[in-house]
Order: C-alpha cells, then sequence, then structure tokens
C-alpha cells in the first residue's frame, strides 16, 4: 500500500478536511474495508506566512523542502500541500523534493477542463489572487481567470487569516463571499469560481444554488491523492 504525506498546518482547519475528506473518498472505492495510509507534518503556519508576506521565496522553498524530506523519511510515497497558496514555489519543490508531489493547481485545471469551463474566477489568499501560479498552468489549456477587484481582494485576504484560518466561520462573512461571487458574475462574465483556498469551502460548501458552480480545490486534490493511494 503506498503512503501520502500532507504538508499541513497551513492551516490546521484545512488539514482536518484533509484527513477527513481522505478517509471518506478512499472508504467509498474500498471494499475490504481498510483505510489508507497517511502521514501528516503539521508546520508552522505564522512561520509560512511570514516568509509569504516579505516574499523570501528561497527561505520558503529550504523550509518545504526540508519538511518533505521529513515526510521522506517517515515512510511516505508521494507528498501533497494541503493549501493553495505555497504552490506558488511547487516548481521549485518538485524539482527538489525527495519524494513525487501532486499539485492542486493542476488537479483543479484538469477538473475546470473536464468541465467545459474557460473562464473563471479566482478567490483565495491575496498571493494567491495576485500570483502567477495559477493563470501560469490555466492558461496552457485555454481557460482564463479573472481575480476580483482591489478592494474585494482585500476583503478576502484580511477575512482569511482573521477567521478563516482559526476555525471561524461567520454568517456575515459568508453572504459577503457569497456576494463578490455575484458581483463577478455580473461584472466579468465568469462561468464559474475556483475555491483556492482550502478554508474557503469550509465556509461556501453547502451553498444552496450558487450562482455558478464552485470548484472545491480540496475535494478535487483529494480524489487526484485517492487515485494515487489505489494506483
Amino acid at each position: 500500500m503506498k503512503t501520502v504525506g500532507i504538508i499541513g498546518g497551513i492551516g490546521p482547519e484545512s488539514t482536518i478536511d484533509y484527513y477527513r475528506a481522505i478517509l471518506a473518498a478512499y472508504c467509498e472505492q474500498r471494499t475490504d474495508r481498510s483505510n489508507p495510509s497517511i502521514i501528516i507534518n503539521s508546520i508552522d503556519l505564522d512561520k509560512a506566512r511570514e516568509m509569504f508576506e516579505n516574499n523570501q521565496i528561497d527561505a520558503i522553498v529550504t523550509y518545504l523542502t526540508t519538511e518533505l524530506h521529513r515526510l521522506s523519511a517517515a515512510g511516505a510515497h508521494f507528498g501533497v500541500l494541503s493549501a493553495n497558496t505555497p504552490h506558488m514555489v511547487f516548481d521549485q519543490l518538485r524539482q527538489q523534493s525527495p519524494i513525487p508531489l501532486i499539485s492542486i493547481v493542476e488537479a483543479t485545471c484538469g477538473a475546470a477542463k473536464a468541465m467545459g469551463l474557460t473562464k473563471l474566477g479566482l478567490l483565495g489568499t491575496r498571493f494567491t489572487m495576485q500570483g502567477r501560479f495559477y493563470p501560469d498552468v490555466f492558461s496552457r489549456e485555454g481557460i482564463q481567470l479573472v481575480a476580483p477587484d482591489p478592494e474585494e481582494q482585500a476583503y478576502i485576504h484580511e477575512k482569511y487569516f482573521a477567521e478563516l484560518v482559526k476555525g471561524i466561520f461567520l454568517p456575515e462573512t459568508r453572504q459577503r463571499l457569497l456576494d463578490i461571487v455575484n458581483c463577478m458574475k455580473e461584472r466579468d462574465y465568469i462561468e464559474g469560481v475556483i475555491l483556492a483556498g482550502t478554508e474557503l469551502p469550509l465556509i461556501l460548501r453547502g451553498t444552496a444554488k450558487p450562482v455558478v458552480p464552485f470548484l472545491d480545490t480540496t475535494q478535487i486534490h483529494v480524489q487526484a491523492i485517492v487515485k494515487e493511494l489505489l494506483g
């Protein structure tokens, strides 16, 4: 049996969501009542965030590569980052990692392509919404990505770290996020929204009749993980 190694803790709530989702998806596909082999390396969110805030790219790569080596030493056959923002250095990590890595961005792009979507909104941290790592992957498949306007981005980023990563999910925050999606549909003519922050599904999952489809990056990533576990 293969073992997946997860770089978690960025943030803790989404790491818990990953663990539960992997168990559920794995058990759906197995009839022998077995469970997947999972190793979680929970790292320091504040330390990682400070590096991103200060654009310390080399330090981020060194930090995450060291943690991937820990997963490999513990017996992981492949690894994942249970967050979107660290994927801004995914290419560098893939080159230096001692184990193969599954990208949340590439998995989500594949899901969007399968759905026939060509123009999508991108919600996440400021690093994700303003970064190139999502557009660079999606543009190769002819899919256009649109970020919220600057004021909306500032709101999402602030709520992400002030509330969501701390497990605080307020109705008024949820409604404001939905209002932003509705505005983007009318203003930018998007066909769907990428929830490119693994805490976003925790507050938006279960929305009744969203105006556009939500691409839940956690669930999409989990399906790719389970496929590899069973492969």
